[in-house]
């Protein structure tokens, strides 16, 4: 694969905007659906150990399947997205996706047969897929250049206050937990047979709030240039960062919408043009390597990992949420860092200190460590994740793509990664089976040192740039 190279190293001319309350206050409402899917996301990991009383869920392919079918959604939204985003527009999809993992999020949690809540959590996935590849290009697209890292890593700090949301919620919901959960008297109990409907169920308030307020932002002004609606754009551009920054913005989106226009169509065989396809491969290898880095397992299946390091029941719910707290303490370092420090170097310091994480962790399991030795490691590979590889991916994926494909491009980007993703959480109880902790984390550390040579050779550093100066760039040949 080759790399993508960013012509030029000089500071870019564009005119600063102002910093407004505004542009901030649309890109949150946006990251509104980064919260959602946070929540449905992780909440299933402190639900899973009682609905998989609840439906008798005894082999390891079925609860990879319970664990990993709202990915399945999750690709279907994410395939979606990229069309109808492009064809009306970013915010319809921000509010469809709001209604989805409302109406999904409570017909889980009371779903009375396994059929059903496979089916709901689809839908729920569905949602998911549609706000992982709109919000961050939302944001992308309404935020000026010096500020973007930080907007659209607003996202993944949203992505990780609704992961510490539901495991604070799982953990609060849940009564004290029994140290086995095989009996019949278990069965009975209310954890098995409510309290996990409630886990799924809270997400819908959040939810509510995202409905109310994607009604109240304005369209993307990118969008809105390429659909001709000029006075509109200037609008939203002004808005965000006063007339100068607008006359400027307006001039250089109209440049790349012509020289677009003088193409064909966008359509999805742009993504096999040979000047597209390098870009294509690398946001692909990207959202495949933030995923294989195995981080998601120690959300989805925690209470397996720390159950084998010898926590208890009640324990395991605390470490969840210790997990998610130094998660989103990082995740605000990201934000403040990716701006300054740079993506790329991020990026490589990510993959090294994850990678290391994981082969110690692994070693921990085989020599017999137990307790906090395992628990240190675990949250040394989150922080590293939290402050790299997780909000700098998505700002990367919603970067690099020219204008003209961008949404074809990230929904291409965001579908591979829920492939992986579902590859990643479906796997995990067969190769746990067969491989043990051990093994599981020695590979997963691999993958992350070999992340680190992808990065080298193939991401180019976008700092700072405007997104039509990032795509103009771009070396073709």
């Amino acid at each position: 694969m080759q790399g993508i190279h960013v012509a030029g190293d000089t500071s870019p001319t564009s005119i600063a905007a102002k910093t407004t309350a505004y542009v901030w206050g649309i890109a949150i409402v946006a990251a509104l659906g980064g919260l959602l899917f946070g929540y449905d996301w992780v909440v299933i990991g402190g639900a899973r150990q009682f609905y998989e009383v609840y439906f008798r869920l005894t082999s390891a392919a079925l609860v990879g399947w319970a664990n990993s079918c709202a990915l399945v959604g999750c690709l279907i939204g994410s395939l979606a997205a990229g069309y109808f985003a492009d064809r009306y527009g970013r915010r319809p999809i921000l509010l469809i996706a709001a209604v989805l993992f409302t109406v999904s999020s409570i017909f889980t949690g009371w779903a009375w047969s396994f059929s059903a809540f496979i089916f709901c959590r689809i839908a729920g996935g569905i949602a998911i897929g549609l706000a992982s590849n709109v919000s961050p290009l939302y944001i992308a697209e309404i935020s000026p250049a010096a500020m973007r890292g930080r907007l659209v890593s607003l996202n993944q700090f949203a992505i990780v206050v609704g992961i510490l949301l539901a495991q604070i919620a799982n953990w609060r919901i849940a009564q004290p937990v029994p140290s086995t959960l095989t009996s019949d008297l278990i069965w009975h109990s209310w954890n098995v047979q409510y309290g996990w409907r409630w886990m799924f169920t809270a997400v819908a308030v959040p939810a509510v709030v995202f409905i109310f307020a994607s009604l109240f932002i304005p369209e993307s002004p990118r969008w809105l240039l390429t659909r001709g609606r000029s006075s509109e754009a200037e609008n939203v551009l002004r808005r965000i960062g006063g007339d100068a920054y607008a006359e400027q913005e307006v001039k250089g989106i109209r440049v790349a919408v012509a020289a677009e226009a003088a193409m064909e169509r966008s359509s999805w065989r742009e993504l096999l043009r040979p000047s597209i396809r390098r870009i294509v491969l690398v946001g692909i290898a990207l959202a495949v390597l933030q995923q294989w880095t195995g981080i998601n397992t120690l959300f989805n299946y925690a209470a397996e990992v720390y159950r084998r390091a010898g926590y208890g029941a009640n324990d395991i719910f605390l470490n969840i949420v210790i997990t998610g707290a130094i998660n989103l303490i990082f995740t605000v370092a990201a934000m403040m860092l990716v701006d300054r420090v740079g993506r790329r170097g991020l990026m490589l310091f990510g993959c090294v200190g994850i990678g290391l994480s994981h082969l110690l962790c692994s070693f921990a399991y085989h020599a017999g460590w137990r307790g906090s030795a395992v628990l240190v490691l675990t949250l040394s590979a989150i922080a590293c994740y939290a402050l790299t590889l997780a909000p700098v991916t998505w700002v990367l994926i919603a970067e690099i793509f020219p204008n003209r494909v961008r949404s074809q491009g990230v929904s291409a980007a965001v579908s591979a990664l829920w492939i992986a993703s579902f590859v990643l959480t479906y796997s995990f109880p067969i190769l746990n089976e067969h491989l043990g902790t051990t093994g599981i984390f020695l590979i997963y550390g691999l993958i992350c040192l070999s992340g680190w040579i992808l990065v080298v050779a193939c991401v180019p550093e976008t700092k700072g740039r405007t997104l039509e100066e990032i795509a103009s760039g771009i070396t073709r040949k």
